[in-house]
């Protein structure tokens, strides 16, 4: 017999065994029996679990269900993704704990509160352990095997069950990602063929651009559990903190080459604030796990890899909330059957695994039970070891980031004050009104410390995520650390929006309106008022003027916003005027004469003319989706600015006289007309290009930054498993560094001290430019704020720039080394990207009456 013909018969084989519809028994033990009333879930879907991946309908279809037959679940809606899927929550445990379950609910949050948590008796407390799928659209074995475990939990029978029931309180978040979930499975059911193909290289295995990984806005939502910008979860962490679970399962997916992946991870990047009871639990558990995986005989793996340092992964958050959190990592199929290098791995298979775990998991939660909760009640309890007592933020020329932060703290159970009275710390002066306090005499005190510190030593060198995150820097609000007590105003119980005022005289007696570029929606009134049809200027000198309600002239800086009134319907704008002060938080102020009584008149040419961003953003194969998103995301939920995204592939056809900006993020771009482009900006149109698109801007010629080669290590000899650690440690992962700013320049406009912090996860050097005004923002030569830097990449941009910009023609080209826009919560950032919109074709226009830049 022929090897080929060997082979073929091989493939015959593998191919039936994959399309083979596998029985329940495959998944569910058969140890116990079964309610019959309780639908499987093949039942209610019409065909097995695992041969066809489940859309988000049929899992809320089949949740609904189980909830009307079963007495053990109760389900809500907590929220809903930006596609308007619902997001839902089953608690499952014993009927006689349903019947109470408002009273444990209240009895279990007490463990938190050390002034309550003394007299609870935990030996007669049920355990809560929180159960969360697929929180990445594209690892499915997760959602899938949800459906699993609802049944399971809703139809077993038995003493064991009911002793696990009545001793836990099971709450299934069966779908954390449902706009990517659904994307994802659209993509693998549309491609699956009736005789299942394994060739890695198919299309049902290589999903188009953006993938079903992140949600609506491209946005990867396990990076969300800290700063919560996003709906799903904001919602996700109300239920969380409603009910502070001992234990989160979070069920994720790898490389289709690996195997099964469950905590501990790396022992060295476990972040400090985590305590060593929390590694000493997880390591618990992990041994039940190992005894499932090895019951149905799967490879698995632990402490490599995956690490629990930064508190905004799903399974990393719990850490610091006195609750245990496991990631499981399963290899993905990534669709109906595919060949890896353990051989052929069907979705059946990863589904299995994700149950077993599972399964495990509520066998160690009921051993471990007690020492859970006494766990949890001993984190709450432990007072503040760090010398600093308190730390006090806040400023008044942007409230709204102030705001966001103190809505931020306060959605993670941080307990914020007002002031009682001035402070001066630093030497800054914080007011009472416009800062606030956080002390850390309170429950969450780990917590706070994590987002407000500056950490720049690491056991390790190697991070999965990002190794800095502190708050104040992200949202560059100033903020300092009290080292002695002080007395707090009134307890923050609500955190209104800071509105806005429009301060004028009578009607008809205003002959413009000015306001300061400083509030961080300024943008998004200014965009509405152009949309209107209002002819804005802003104002490249600083001046003074006399404004209504006040008796001396009010002092105006770099980048404020005129509005002519003169021809306009005077209550028609002022009532408009009104809304965006009440939706902005922006400050109008009428000005009665375009005479100023000190710099520039209101009819200078030093006011330049305002356009209206035409926004287009290269996307497809090739551009980082995240990075993408983050741009879409900021220009459409929090600017109102209409975003073109057009595809890499399309853009030689595309009439790029509709837009005036061009946006590239991070990715490779050689496959964009550069000549079409170049002509483009040569016109007048303004080049926006970050991190790795700075790398193609500039050896086409359009960017004047030059990059810095990064010098390769070749001294003496190291050793071959040392290579991952080595090159490891060059990257970039995620850290935060000071940038010294030209307050003076259109791309600093609002900002109001010239030290600025930003992110950088990348290795994007650039060398100091020959032009001496070219360079609005600087790294300082001491750059590092908090995170980790390799010190051979730090020397490397030293009081080097992090902004280039050059003319081209009648446009301007902006190169930045850094993302400006990070995950969402860099709000601190966010001005000088959307001062390249806004203010990008003045740079530069210095010439009377220069005409380029009123396009």
């Amino acid at each position: 017999m022929t090897n080929r013909y060997i082979n073929l018969i091989l493939c015959l084989f593998t191919s039936l065994i994959a399309s083979a519809q596998v029985a329940d028994s495959y998944y569910l033990p058969q140890t116990v029996q079964y309610n019959a009333a309780i639908p499987t879930p093949r039942q209610h879907l019409g065909y097995q679990v695992g041969e066809w991946h489940v859309s988000h309908d049929q899992i809320v279809g089949y949740m609904k269900k189980l909830d009307e037959v079963s007495d053990r679940i109760t389900l809500v809606e907590y929220g809903r993704t930006y596609e308007s899927r619902p997001l839902l929550l089953l608690t499952i445990t014993s009927p006689q704990n349903q019947q109470q379950i408002d009273r444990l609910k209240a009895e279990h949050v007490q463990l938190a509160d050390p002034a309550r948590s003394t007299g609870l008796d935990v030996s007669k407390m049920p355990a809560v352990v929180w159960m969360g799928y697929t929180v990445h659209g594209n690892e499915p074995s997760g959602n899938n095997s949800a459906l699993l475990a609802a049944y399971y939990l809703a139809a077993a029978q038995g003493p064991a069950i009911d002793s696990l029931l009545n001793e836990s309180i099971i709450l299934l978040d069966p779908c954390i990602n449902p706009d990517g979930a659904n994307r994802f499975a659209n993509w693998v059911n549309a491609h699956k063929s009736q005789n299942l193909v394994s060739d890695p290289a198919s299309r049902e295995f290589n999903e188009v651009w953006p993938n079903g990984r992140t949600n609506h806005y491209w946005f990867d939502l396990n990076r969300d559990y800290l700063y919560q910008q996003h709906p799903e979860s904001q919602s996700r962490m109300v239920k969380f903190h409603e009910w502070k679970p001992n234990l989160l399962t979070d069920h994720h997916e790898m490389g289709t080459n690996s195997t099964f992946f469950f905590q501990p991870g790396v022992p060295s990047r476990t972040h400090p604030l985590t305590p060593r009871r929390n590694v000493e639990l997880t390591n618990r558990f992990g041994q039940f796990q190992a005894e499932g995986m090895q019951r149905i005989g799967s490879l698995f793996y632990t402490q490599e890899n995956f690490d629990d340092f930064y508190y905004g992964k799903g399974s990393t958050y719990p850490d610091v909330h006195g609750c245990v959190g496991i990631l499981f990592e399963q290899a993905s199929s990534r669709g109906h059957a595919q060949e890896g290098s353990n051989g052929l791995l069907t979705f059946p298979f990863t589904i299995r695994n994700q149950f077993t775990a599972m399964l495990s998991t509520l066998r160690a939660a009921r051993a471990m039970r007690v020492d859970l909760l006494n766990f949890q009640r001993d984190h709450y309890r432990e007072a503040n070891a760090d010398d600093v007592r308190a730390y006090v933020f806040g400023n008044s020329n942007d409230r709204v980031r102030t705001w966001e932060m103190v809505n931020i703290l306060r959605r993670n159970q941080v307990a914020v004050y007002e002031l009682n009275r001035d402070e001066t710390l630093d030497g800054r002066t914080y007011t009472r009104g416009n800062a606030y306090l956080v002390p850390l005499a309170q429950p969450q005190h780990r917590l706070i410390r994590s987002m407000f510190e500056k950490r720049t030593t690491f056991q390790d060198s190697l991070f999965y995520d990002i190794s800095a995150w502190s708050m104040p820097h992200c949202f560059n609000v100033p903020y300092s650390e009290a080292r002695t007590a002080l007395t707090p105003g009134a307890k923050v119980e609500a955190n209104p929006f800071p509105k806005g005022r429009v301060i004028s005289g009578p009607v008809g007696t205003d002959y413009a309106y000015l306001f300061a570029w400083d509030s961080y929606f300024a943008p998004r009134a200014a965009s509405e008022l152009m949309r209107k049809g209002y002819r804005l200027k802003s104002a490249s000198q600083p001046f003074s003027a006399q404004v209504y309600s006040q008796s001396q002239p009010m002092r105006f800086d770099y980048g404020t916003v005129q509005i002519l009134a003169n021809g306009q319907d005077p209550v028609q704008l002022r009532n408009l005027l009104a809304t965006l002060a009440e939706r902005d938080g922006v400050d109008f102020y009428a000005v009665s004469s375009g005479m100023t009584p000190d710099g520039i008149d209101l009819g200078s040419d030093n006011f330049k003319n305002m356009r209206q961003p035409r926004p287009l953003l290269v996307v497809g194969s090739g551009v980082s989706n995240l990075d993408a998103g983050e741009v879409w995301h900021l220009l459409d939920t929090r600017v109102n600015v209409p975003l073109s995204t057009v595809d890499m592939a399309q853009m030689s056809r595309v009439n790029l006289d509709r837009y005036n900006v061009l946006v590239l993020v991070s990715g490779d771009y050689n496959g964009l007309p550069t000549e079409k482009i170049r002509q483009w900006v040569q016109n007048g149109g303004t080049l926006v290009a970050m991190t790795d698109a700075v790398r193609w801007a500039s050896e086409k010629g359009l960017s004047t930054a030059r990059l810095k080669r990064i010098p390769t290590d070749t001294t003496g000899t190291r050793a071959y498993a040392d290579y991952e650690r080595y090159s490891g440690s060059r990257v970039i992962g995620g850290a935060i560094f000071q940038t010294r700013a030209d307050l003076t320049h259109p791309l600093l406009y609002g900002y109001k001290t010239n030290l600025l912090s930003v992110f950088k996860d990348n290795t994007v050097f650039l060398e100091k430019s020959r032009d001496p005004f070219a360079t609005p923002l600087y790294y300082t030569p001491t750059p590092l704020v908090s995170g980790y830097v390799a010190s051979a990449n730090e020397r490397l941009f030293r009081d080097t720039p992090a902004i280039v910009v050059n003319t081209l023609g009648s446009g301007r080209v902006i190169a930045m080394a850094d993302n400006p826009n990070f995950r969402a919560f860099w709000y601190g950032t966010n001005k000088l990207f959307l001062n390249a919109l806004f203010f990008g074709n003045q740079i530069g226009a210095f010439a009377r009456g220069s005409s380029d830049e009123n396009d």
